[in-house]
């Protein structure tokens, strides 16, 4: 805490428990406070991701797949083998996905135009639809929390964030 913030939140309690307990470990207050206020926030907002989800009757799997169909270059489209490499998942895995998707009227498949024997995943209307709703609920949720910070500040952590970000994937 400092003399401007004099707010305590579940970090600085965090920290102030565990300070103590590390006398042979070099222990930073700051580094603890800041993972775990990450920890804090990427819970909440799984929450919120969750709460958009139970509202628009979407299950993970299904906002993953249609969330990774949209957000691609070729956004909507897909192979499925391109898919489950996204996903990380098996190609069996993936056409359970599919399937799942084609039932509820979210995607269709199609022969590619390339290759006849090949197939493509394309969302479709109700698919674009229902997973416009979950990402409206999913960013009304966020934008609620993030939107705490002034524009100023919000930039200065997007860039602080980036940081790190390109520090862990150096390392990858």
């Amino acid at each position: 805490m400092t003399r401007d913030d004099p707010a305590e939140d579940w970090a600085d309690r965090h920290v102030a428990r565990w300070r103590d307990h590390w006398i042979d470990v070099h222990f930073e207050d700051d580094v603890e406070a800041i993972v775990v206020r990450i920890g804090r926030l990427a819970k909440h907002f799984r929450t919120v991701k969750q709460d958009a989800l139970i509202e628009t009757g979407l299950q993970d799997f299904e906002y993953d797949t249609l969330h990774l169909l949209m957000i691609r270059d070729t956004p909507g489209q897909a192979s499925p083998s391109a898919l489950a490499a996204d996903l990380e998942i098996s190609n069996a895995g993936m056409t359970g996905r599919l399937d799942a998707l084609e039932k509820n009227g979210w995607i269709q498949r199609r022969a590619s135009a390339d290759d006849r024997r090949r197939v493509d995943v394309e969302v479709t209307r109700a698919g674009v639809a229902i997973w416009r709703r979950a990402m409206q609920l999913r960013g009304a949720g966020e934008d609620e929390v993030v939107h705490v910070l002034s524009a100023e500040e919000r930039a200065t952590l997007a860039a602080l964030l980036k940081k790190m970000t390109l520090s862990v994937e150096a390392g990858e």
